[in-house]
């Protein structure tokens, strides 16, 4: 999977790439890649898109607020709405509370504040996988991940499949990705 999505990740050869920058409030990324009826996603969003800060938590409150996050963020079916008719179900599933520092929560405890420093800024990353019984039929992902995280202003995609890489941008007002024609040949 990480080689899917690491080839999903990288420049498309002979395509106009933008590049996001170090650190875009409100813009957060995803790789998706299609491979034999699964999908691989990978994300990452700016602690400010989905708790309203990005420092280490502070205080209990904090704490609940990243603990939470992390939870729903763990739940990619009340995120990403799939195509119905494809028949697809969560294989895997995890999220985590990241500084700059590269100090991750993989669980939904992050009481130990020692473990997470102050300084730098604070991101979510998240990994799904999901099986589908009818990969034909997977025709568009609806974004729910905007209602859900109403600071999150857009998502910049990057997909593969069989049939290629693409970019995409999916923003609040207009969250759906339009799949038809990109992910069989």
């Amino acid at each position: 999977m990480a080689l899917v999505l690491a080839i999903a990740a990288s420049p498309v050869m002979g395509q106009e790439h933008r590049q996001l920058g170090a650190h875009e409030h409100g813009v957060g990324k995803l790789n998706i890649a299609f491979d034999s009826g699964q999908i691989f996603m990978e994300m990452s969003a700016p602690g400010a898109d989905i708790v309203g800060f990005e420092h280490a938590p502070e205080s209990a409150r904090d704490r609940a607020t990243v603990n939470d996050a992390v939870a729903r963020l763990a739940q990619p079916l009340d995120l990403f709405a799939l195509s119905e008719d494809a028949g697809c179900s969560v294989a895997q599933a995890k999220a985590r509370f990241v500084t700059k520092e590269n100090k991750e929560h993989d669980s939904h405890d992050v009481t130990g504040e020692k473990e997470i420093s102050a300084a730098g800024h604070a991101e979510f990353h998240a990994e799904y996988s999901f099986t589908c019984s009818d990969f034909t039929a997977f025709d568009q992902i609806v974004f729910t991940y905007f209602t859900v995280f109403p600071k999150a202003r857009e998502l910049d995609i990057q997909l593969i499949s069989e049939k290629g890489a693409w970019h995409a941008e999916i923003s609040r007002e207009a969250p759906v990705l339009d799949l038809r024609g990109r992910t069989q040949r």
